[in-house]
């Protein structure tokens, strides 16, 4: 098997897609450091959900992607590295982009650099499909012109392109990997998903930010099976491949469909502190998945429904891990 015993490095193990990554790796055999964001508590976020036996099995290494030296101990002696380490509310972004910036930009340059001193066989980088901005045209294939539409964007621009330098620079063996909108157990409230949810398992009346925007949702248990075939795959060194459903929906309409697969009557109603800056909000993204389809044999699995009703029943069990009475950002 490809990951018997491999040597994996997975930044930001502790996040929502993260933690599933590092639970897939695990099951399949592989040896999982696993770089989680130092705080006082010593918390390993969400790996700390996973089966003790699971837990066991993964070493956890506390620190920081701006600190230069952290990320050199981690990637000692590694294989792969799947680069999953970001801040990414877009909201935070707009109240503290200087930290934003060099967590993404100088988070990722530390990474690739340790990982060029380590000849790490495969790197795996996460991008994301905010980076395209509003779409300028549907489906949206890899060649569309990228868009830093909110700080949080724009450093994720920047950290792909440095990515894509090292890749031709130095001849290192990168893939970039970019999801349209995740979702499943486990996400954060800081997700529109998650905040629908939790309001309508508690609430008679929803508030949310702009209805009218456009979606591709994509189930974490697909994403996740994307990211390892980027990496057992030789034809996506080099290569930026999306990762999404190729289906699109308003995000209103997201809404109701949660409450009625509730079977909750509950009001959906907008709140201004939850809309975007003017000229800042996507509109549209619709993902183009076939070169994942072409290189990587990949298609998603979970349809919406499907999903929506797995994530439902998790955030039921999981209720008071979320605060539908505020608005996190």
């Amino acid at each position: 098997m490809f990951w018997e015993n491999k040597r994996v490095v997975v930044t930001g193990a502790g996040g929502f897609i993260g933690s599933h990554l590092v639970e897939a790796l695990v099951g399949h055999g592989a040896r999982v450091k696993a770089f989680v964001r130092y705080n006082s508590r010593h918390d390993a976020g969400l790996l700390t959900v996973l089966p003790r036996d699971q837990q066991k099995e993964i070493e956890v290494v506390f620190g920081d992607l701006r600190d230069t030296d952290a990320v050199r101990t981690a990637l000692r002696q590694t294989e792969v590295v799947f680069h999953l380490g970001a801040l990414i509310a877009v909201p935070y972004s707009y109240a503290h982009p200087r930290e934003v910036v060099e967590t993404n930009v100088l988070g990722t340059l530390n990474v690739l650099m340790a990982a060029r001193e380590e000849n790490v066989a495969r790197i795996v980088h996460t991008s994301t499909s905010e980076v395209y901005g509003t779409a300028q045209r549907v489906p949206i294939d890899e060649s569309h012109p990228l868009q830093g539409q909110s700080p949080y964007a724009a450093s994720k621009i920047g950290a792909d392109k440095i990515a894509e330098s090292f890749c031709r620079a130095y001849s290192m063996p990168i893939s970039i990997i970019r999801p349209f909108n995740t979702y499943g157990p486990r996400q954060s409230a800081r997700a529109v998903i998650p905040t629908l949810i939790s309001q309508a398992l508690t609430r008679d009346k929803l508030t949310l930010g702009a209805l009218h925007p456009m979606r591709d949702f994509t189930f974490v248990g697909d994403t996740v099976r994307a990211f390892l075939a980027i990496a057992e795959s030789p034809r996506s060194a080099g290569e930026e491949i999306n990762v999404g459903s190729g289906v699109e929906i308003s995000i209103g309409d997201l809404a109701r469909k949660i409450v009625t697969l509730i079977g909750r009557d509950a009001q959906v109603d907008v709140d201004t502190k939850r809309l975007r800056a003017p000229h800042s909000e996507v509109e549209r993204l619709l993902a183009d998945n076939r070169k994942a389809k072409r290189l990587l044999n990949w298609e998603p699995q979970i349809s919406l429904d499907d999903g929506l009703r797995i994530t439902i029943d998790w955030i039921a069990r999981n209720l008071e891990r979320y605060r539908p009475d505020v608005y996190e950002i």
